[in-house]
């Protein structure tokens, strides 16, 4: 476990205790999903080198790929100018980030006034979160 915590109080934490993060492909800069994260677990992303977030819904720490196999290496982590959102550049195990089994949450463009689906979908969501997975 890291000693020194310091770093952590640099961080604006919202009133839940949270910080916006987001993660990036290291080798293609793709922004591959936005999460949240609480102290815990940006020190255990830290201190593991595998993405750890906190669920706002399940009221819960996750690691990333815990259930899916789709763990975050953590290449780098920033800090913004403010202090109130973390950058972290991972590697994505599997290619796939987002659970609807696409490479990225970001996989609708708005045209024409609507949102269109434009990232195929790599992997039956049903397949990767089969039980025993």
């Amino acid at each position: 476990m890291t000693q020194d915590t310091n770093w952590l109080d640099e961080i604006k934490w919202d009133a839940a205790g949270l910080v916006t993060a987001i993660a990036q492909d290291a080798r293609t800069q793709r922004v591959l999903m936005v999460a949240w994260m609480n102290r815990e677990a940006l020190q255990l992303t830290a201190d593991s080198g595998i993405a750890h977030y906190y669920s706002r819904s399940r009221q819960k720490l996750w690691k990333k790929g815990e259930e899916s196999g789709h763990l975050q290496s953590v290449h780098e982590l920033r800090l913004d100018c403010d202090g109130d959102v973390v950058v972290l550049q991972i590697e994505q195990a599997g290619g796939i980030a987002c659970h609807t089994g696409r490479a990225s949450c970001f996989y609708r463009r708005f045209e024409q006034g609507a949102w269109v689906s434009v990232d195929a979908v790599l992997k039956d969501p049903a397949a990767i979160y089969a039980a025993g997975n």
